[in-house]
């Protein structure tokens, strides 16, 4: 198992980190913490989880499953879902926020929360009272480090200047969506992330199960998984490319020997600003397919077939700036090209 830094923190987290969504939804309690033993046997110290997963069974049973081995994991849950029926029963206001960590830190049976994400934007509350909550809960020690998680790039760039510009406590990371199916924040997010210093932490690597390899090419609804459920993944991400993508992830797996599932996981793992990638499982089986994501590289050739079959198309104003870009290099007779972030950026 490699262990990554977390953005520019000295925080150090395996590249592939459990998530527990599954567990009291789908997965019994006693398999939670096969899950979690046979994760710790694979070398993972970095464990996700959220306030709602399972209506508060995954943290109850992530909790149970770390007794007597805290100190040896990074803890990462969120808060904003509702968690009852009242107005102040959900969102990023001071008050949900306080109830919201507590409540979690009894259910997880824990003295701290390693990593504390805002699940979802709250466009309620303004962004001064959610981070100088959460700037409270580091200094009282319940909290080691804040995240966010869904936001749009400018919301969160906006997180940090207010954050950096009194004193509290920044976002650590990121956790977006991502795979070869959804690209979407290279377009701004990763930059962002990369610039600002920020870890990426991916949920969702398979596209709710359709990279993992129960799928063929024109198949969208199976028995027994997600999308018979309509859970998770939505169809309208599965755009007219997906069925190439999905081909080509198969043929590439074949060639290598192994798993559409490990290859697809590989292919987040190498991208730039990654930290670590989520990964769970209804069963011990399929996390024991997941968890062989780790310890190999992708042939050059491998990556850049699965690199090329998924590329989104430039948008605006990507089309402009790499346009313009190429004009420029053209005119005083250097190679163009296009970076990442600007080479003045810190990482």
């Amino acid at each position: 198992m490699e262990y990554r830094k977390m953005g520019r923190s000295g925080l150090m987290v395996s590249e592939l980190c459990l998530g527990t969504m599954t567990f009291g939804h789908g997965t019994d309690e006693a398999t939670a913490r096969q899950m979690v033993d046979l994760a710790f046997e694979a070398g993972i110290n970095f464990f996700d989880t959220a306030n709602t997963y399972g209506g508060g069974l995954a943290e109850i049973m992530l909790g149970k499953a770390l007794q007597g081995r805290r100190r040896e994991v990074v803890l990462a849950t969120k808060c904003f879902n509702p968690t009852g029926p009242g107005p102040n029963d959900s969102g990023l206001s001071r008050r949900s926020i306080m109830q919201s960590v507590e409540d979690s830190l009894r259910r997880l049976q824990t003295d701290w929360i390693d990593i504390y994400y805002m699940h979802h934007v709250d466009a309620q509350t303004p962004l001064e009272e959610t981070l100088s909550a959460m700037d409270d809960l580091v200094r009282q020690g319940k909290v080691r480090y804040i995240a966010c998680s869904n936001y749009e790039a400018w919301r969160m760039m906006e997180a940090l200047w207010i954050s950096e510009t009194h004193g509290w406590s920044r976002f650590i990371c990121y956790q977006p969506q991502y795979s070869l199916i959804v690209r979407d924040i290279e377009l701004e997010l990763l930059p962002a992330c990369q610039y600002k210093g920020l870890g990426i932490v991916v949920w969702g690597p398979l596209a709710g199960g359709f990279l993992s390899g129960k799928y063929r090419p024109g198949q969208r609804v199976l028995p027994g998984t997600r999308s018979e459920e309509k859970w998770v993944f939505p169809e309208h991400f599965l755009d007219d490319v997906a069925d190439d993508i999905l081909q080509a992830l198969l043929d590439v797996a074949e060639e290598l020997e192994r798993t559409p599932s490990q290859t697809a996981i590989r292919w987040v793992l190498e991208q730039p600003t990654v930290s670590s990638v989520i990964v769970g499982a209804r069963t011990v089986a399929q996390l024991r397919d997941n968890l062989a994501a780790s310890g190999w590289r992708l042939p050059p050739d491998a990556a850049t077939r699965l690199t090329e079959v998924s590329q989104m198309p430039l948008r605006y104003p990507q089309t402009v700036v790499q346009m313009v870009g190429e004009r420029r290099m053209a005119a005083v007779g250097r190679q163009p090209r296009l970076p990442l972030v600007p080479d003045s950026a810190t990482a």
